[in-house]
Order: structure tokens, then C-alpha cells, then sequence
């Protein structure tokens, strides 16, 4: 599973839910046990002798007085949709050749520091790919009838290297290699960032957003790192 580390700039949507669902819990405890006060303590929001809870805002906003209805309604809707299973697919696709390509830097690389961010690289990647398989199959009955399959051949996955690339990359060794692996895994990388800021504008699931930061987070401090090589 993934250690989450959501990347500074985007964690909105995980925020706005989590103030939701307080919402809701803290009116739900007013409601069950006549303890408004001393549950909304507990749950940081504030209830009212009419069983409505006081939201805190967003930053720099006021907070809210809701009714119930408001509270579930205040809930985004977190079912995924088709942007989701897109980049979900495609990514495993795209880490898989990343796992490829590192497959090649024992024999091949000479430097110390490009072997070891292909490990890195390696053992960052192959618990996402399960994770996000995990989740495919998590979330498979809830797949929009207009989502298409799993054949992504023909959309854009940037940054993935061509056969003809590849190729090149098996057939080098020593210093050679190690400057082709690092020119490919930096375009990689840059790619699967773009797609994961793609995931994270089109995309509607908490989860697929939590992976989708991951991969900003992670793959942006491996581009600094290795540009630096």
C-alpha cells in the first residue's frame, strides 16, 4: 500500500471531506445521546439545541450553520468515474515499463548513484502497481458504462519509451547506459506526473487521488535527484 504524502497543492479534496463527514458524525452524536455540546467538542464542530452542526469553512471563509440534509449534501460525490478508471489503467501500464527498464540497470549501469534509484525507482513501483490493481478490481462493478475497456493502446500515456528506445537502452553498457537510462526515466517520469495531474483535474475518487499525489510527490523528488546525476 501506498504511504501517503499528498503533494502541498492538492489536498482539497481529501480535506473537504473529511469536514463533511465531521459534520455529519458530530450531528449524529447530538441526535443519539442529547450531548450536542459535549459531543461537537469531540468532533470539532459545534451543535446547536436544534440538532443542526456548525462547519468550520475553508480557509480565509466563515463557518457554516447546516441542517442535516445540508450536511450529507455538503458530502462530494466520491464514486469513480471515467477519468479515474483511465488513469488507474494506464498507469499500471506505465509503471510496468518503468519496472522494465530498471530491470536492466544490474549489469549494465556503471554508476553507484543510477543504481540506486532504479532500486528505489523499483521498489517504489511495484507495491503501486498492486495497489492500483487493488483498487481496479476493488471498484470494478462500479465501472461508467462509457469508460471503455482496459485496451488504452491508442490513448496517450506520455513519456513512454518506444521499442526502438528500449532497444537502444538493452544494447548499451557503462557510463553510455547510464546516460540513456537517466534521459528515458527523467521523460518517464515527467510523464506520469502530467498524467497524474490530469487524474487529479479530471478524476473523482478520494483514493485514485490519494495514488494520484503519490506519484507527484514521489516521482518529482526522483526527477530533482536524478537531473542532478
Amino acid at each position: 500500500m501506498f504511504t501517503h504524502r499528498p503533494a502541498a497543492g492538492f489536498r482539497r479534496p481529501v480535506a473537504l471531506v473529511a469536514t463533511a463527514l465531521a459534520a455529519v458524525l458530530a450531528l449524529t452524536a447530538c441526535e443519539s445521546d442529547g450531548g450536542g455540546a459535549e459531543s461537537a467538542k469531540k468532533s470539532g464542530t459545534s451543535g446547536t439545541a436544534t440538532g443542526s452542526v456548525v462547519a468550520p469553512g475553508k480557509p480565509g471563509e466563515p463557518a457554516k450553520t447546516l441542517t442535516p440534509e445540508q450536511a450529507l449534501k455538503a458530502v462530494p460525490d466520491d464514486s469513480p468515474n471515467a477519468a479515474d478508471f483511465a488513469y488507474t489503467e494506464m498507469m499500471v501500464v506505465h509503471h510496468t515499463q518503468a519496472l522494465t527498464m530498471t530491470s536492466l540497470v544490474p549489469g549494465r549501469a556503471e554508476s553507484a548513484m543510477v543504481k540506486g534509484v532504479a532500486d528505489r525507482i523499483a521498489a517504489a513501483q511495484k507495491p503501486e502497481i498492486d495497489a492500483m490493481n487493488g483498487w481496479l478490481k476493488r471498484f470494478a462493478a462500479k465501472r461508467p458504462k462509457d469508460s471503455g475497456g482496459h485496451d488504452h493502446g491508442t490513448m496517450t500515456m506520455p513519456g513512454m519509451a518506444t521499442d526502438a528506445q528500449l532497444a537502444q537502452l538493452r544494447a548499451a553498457k557503462g557510463k553510455a547506459f547510464d546516460q540513456l537510462f537517466l534521459k528515458l526515466m527523467i521523460t518517464h517520469h515527467d510523464g506520469a506526473v502530467s498524467m497524474a495531474a490530469d487524474a487529479l483535474s479530471d478524476g473523482r475518487n478520494t483514493l485514485v487521488q490519494e495514488m494520484a499525489n503519490d506519484v507527484i510527490s514521489q516521482q518529482s523528488a526522483e526527477i530533482g535527484r536524478m537531473r542532478k546525476m
